[in-house]
C-alpha cells in the first residue's frame, strides 16, 4: 500500500504521515528532508540557492546529513523551497523518491508533488492544508516554544512566500491530485486530523480491494 499526503508548508501533514505510517506499520519517507539537506549543503558550500547549478552540486550531499538538526531549522526550511524550484535538482532527487515508493510493502511518503508526480498510482492521496494564518499560528508557536525569537507578521511573511514559491514553479508545483481527499485542518486538533486521515485511507483502501 503506497500512500502520498501532499500539502504546503507548515499544514501538518508530516504528523499526519508519521500517525499513518505508525498505524500501518509503514515505512515513511519526509521528502521535505532531501530538499532541506540539499539547500543546507548548498549553504555549506557557500553557494547561492537560487542557482540552479549550486543547488544541482549540492544534492550530492552525504547520507549522514539527514540526521543533522539543522535540518530542522526555519531558516533551512526557506533554503529548500528556494533549491526546490529548479528542475535539475527535481530530477536528481526524483529516483530516490521513487525507488522508496515503490518498495516491497509499500511506503508512505510526504511532500509536495507525491500524488501527483512521484507516485501518481498511489492507492490513497491525502492534500493536508489549512489557512496560511493557522499555519503561521502553529508554525510561530513552536520557534517560540524553542527559543526562537521572531514575530508573527515575519513567520506569516514567509509562509506566503514559500507557498508562492510551492505553487508557481513551473516543475511539478503544489497541487492537489484529483483523486485526494482535502483535509483542512485550520480549526482542527491534531488527533481529529489524525483520526480523518486514518478513516479515510481505510476507506480507499477497502473500497480498492
Amino acid at each position: 500500500m503506497i500512500i502520498a499526503v501532499d500539502g504546503p508548508t507548515a499544514s501538518g501533514k508530516g504528523t499526519i504521515a508519521r500517525a499513518l505510517a505508525e498505524h500501518f506499520g509503514l515505512p515513511v519517507l519526509d521528502t521535505g528532508l532531501l530538499y532541506r539537506a540539499v539547500g543546507y549543503q548548498t549553504q555549506l558550500n557557500h553557494g547561492d540557492p537560487d542557482d540552479a547549478a549550486d543547488a544541482l552540486a549540492a544534492c550530492q550531499f552525504p547520507a549522514s546529513l539527514l540526521d543533522d538538526p539543522a535540518l530542522r531549522f526555519e531558516s533551512t526550511g526557506s533554503l529548500a523551497s528556494r533549491v526546490s524550484v529548479h528542475p535539475p535538482v527535481r530530477a536528481a532527487l526524483f529516483q530516490r523518491q521513487v525507488d522508496f515508493a515503490n518498495q516491497p510493502g509499500g511506503a508512505i511518503l510526504d511532500g509536495r508533488d507525491i500524488g501527483t508526480v512521484i507516485a501518481p498510482h498511489a492507492d490513497a492521496k491525502l492534500f493536508v492544508t489549512a489557512s496560511a494564518e493557522a499555519r503561521a499560528r502553529r508554525r510561530h508557536a513552536e520557534m517560540l516554544s524553542r527559543g526562537v525569537d521572531v514575530t508573527y507578521d515575519a513567520v506569516l511573511a514567509d509562509v506566503h512566500a514559500r507557498d508562492a514559491r510551492d505553487t508557481g514553479r513551473a516543475d511539478a508545483p503544489l497541487l492537489r491530485a484529483p483523486d485526494a481527499m482535502l483535509l483542512d485542518n485550520s480549526d482542527m486538533p491534531p488527533a481529529a486530523a489524525i483520526a480523518a486521515a486514518i478513516a479515510f485511507v481505510e476507506t480507499r483502501t477497502r473500497n480498492n480491494g
